[in-house]
């Protein structure tokens, strides 16, 4: 080998070093900008976290968004998922970063103690019962629709009734596009009424309240609503009998393939409107998710002809052919885990660590169907643009690259929560982190 061909050699050895220790280097720095929502501007001065998911919720770094609302980390050790939280005004805001990603922008917003843009999209009640106890999950849905975007906070920021004697079990909350977690119910005055102290945030806002009560085969409740609601949904099991109260205005769901659960609704509620019911009987509700939403929805197709009218039921949401699917997450009762492409990701971890495939938290009673998001979400025809060939499979990659994000989020939290064995949790990370690997592979 010539000098020449040595040195155009060594040349381009250094060269090639030089360019990946710079995408080594730019590997292990997270940047991101902090939006104030409600103003549209930088969000300067919040705290910003850096939290290492690889070993639990590990604070790893802290630091201040700049002027520009610009922050930055340098990440140490093995590549692994990290949460971004911004605090601001007292309250936090969450952005997840998974291995491989290098930016995360963050929105926050502003704090008011009452926000007027708040409405309660369903209120639902789940019993069931033996012969000497009454298990019941509440279930809230609100809405903050408020412009300017802002989030309600005080110490009584969303309070509930529930029947004298209940004994609260697990409480949960769920933020918008969040994942559950623990919250506190804590009594007010009078002992049957509750507050919880958790963020209204712009968006959709959920509350579980897991309960029990004394039970001798009949039963006298009052849900007492404190909000206006769109709907108020009972769901028991068939072998029991329900019983509006007098004045109490319900409308049944019953039909005979429905499986073993009923549905009463009362639309259109006013805060303090009286909805008393009795419950008699026992029954534990067993079938499937689908069998309740596809039951109710049939029926109330049947009863209400389909009015989307004013008042005149629950009618059919504007785009969408389903008149019950839009409210299938509320009468099933539970929190969903959305992931962008949620059955691949599920049957690629089964296959690979037979794990169970991850599930919607704290649903003790119910699950959720899988196309509530579609309902939720109803897509409007667009005019057919001309996409290159090699957009597909970069549109399915960045998909990919989301649902593993939210897997892997989840997987964490599980750990966290003691929902799963050190064994299945490795597993799991395992398969989930070869898949991540040969997606960035493909990306790259």
């Amino acid at each position: 080998m010539t000098k020449l061909a040595q040195f155009a050699l060594l040349t381009a050895v250094f060269a090639m070093s030089t360019f990946s220790l710079t995408l080594a280097s730019a590997a292990q720095t997270l940047t991101g900008t902090v939006t104030n929502g409600t103003t549209n501007k930088p969000a300067a001065g919040d705290e910003v976290i850096l939290i290492n998911l690889a070993n639990g919720m590990d604070v790893a770094a802290s630091t201040k968004a700049d002027g520009s609302g610009k922050y930055s980390f340098k990440l140490t050790g093995e590549p692994g998922p990290h949460l971004i939280r911004a605090v601001h005004q007292g309250v936090t805001y969450h952005q997840m970063a998974p291995p491989g990603v290098n930016t995360a922008d963050v929105q926050v917003y502003d704090v008011a103690t009452k926000v007027a843009d708040l409405s309660v999209t369903a209120d639902v009640l789940r019993f069931q019962a033996d012969s000497g106890t009454m298990q019941g999950v509440r279930l809230f849905v609100v809405s903050n629709t408020s412009s300017p975007a802002k989030t309600q906070m005080n110490d009584h920021n969303f309070e509930f009734y529930l029947p004298p004697g209940a004994k609260i079990g697990e409480v949960q909350a769920r933020a918008p596009n969040g994942q559950p977690i623990a919250a506190d119910a804590t009594p007010q005055a009078d002992k049957k009424r509750y507050a919880l102290a958790f963020p209204l945030r712009p968006g959709e806002t959920q509350f579980q309240v897991e309960f029990t009560l004394p039970y001798s085969g009949e039963i006298k409740i009052d849900p007492k609503p404190l909000y206006a609601a769109e709907h108020l949904v009972i769901v028991l099991p068939k072998s029991m009998h329900f019983t509006a109260a007098t004045g109490a205005s319900f409308q049944s769901m019953q039909d005979p393939n429905q499986g073993d659960t009923m549905v009463e609704v009362a639309q259109q509620v006013k805060p303090g409107q009286p909805l008393g019911f009795s419950l008699e009987g026992t029954g534990t509700i067993n079938e499937s998710p689908g069998q309740v939403a596809s039951g109710a929805a049939q029926q109330e197709g049947q009863q209400q002809g389909r009015d989307n009218r004013p008042g005149g039921g629950l009618g059919a949401p504007i785009d969408a052919p389903d008149p019950l699917k839009k409210y299938q997450l509320y009468i099933l009762g539970g929190f969903a885990v959305l992931l962008a492409i949620g059955g691949w990701v599920v049957t690629k971890r089964q296959s690979g660590t037979a794990v169970a495939a991850t599930s919607a938290a704290g649903m003790k009673l119910g699950a959720v169907s899988s196309d509530y998001g579609a309902a939720q979400h109803p897509t409007t025809p667009t005019k057919p643009t001309a996409v290159p060939a090699a957009n597909p499979p970069m549109a399915r990659s960045s998909m990919l690259l989301e649902g593993l994000k939210e897997e892997l989020f989840q997987l964490e939290v599980e750990r966290k929560q003691g929902k799963i064995t050190p064994a299945e949790y490795d597993k799991a990370k395992a398969a989930l982190d070869q898949t991540l690997e040969r997606a960035l592979k493909r990306q790259s």
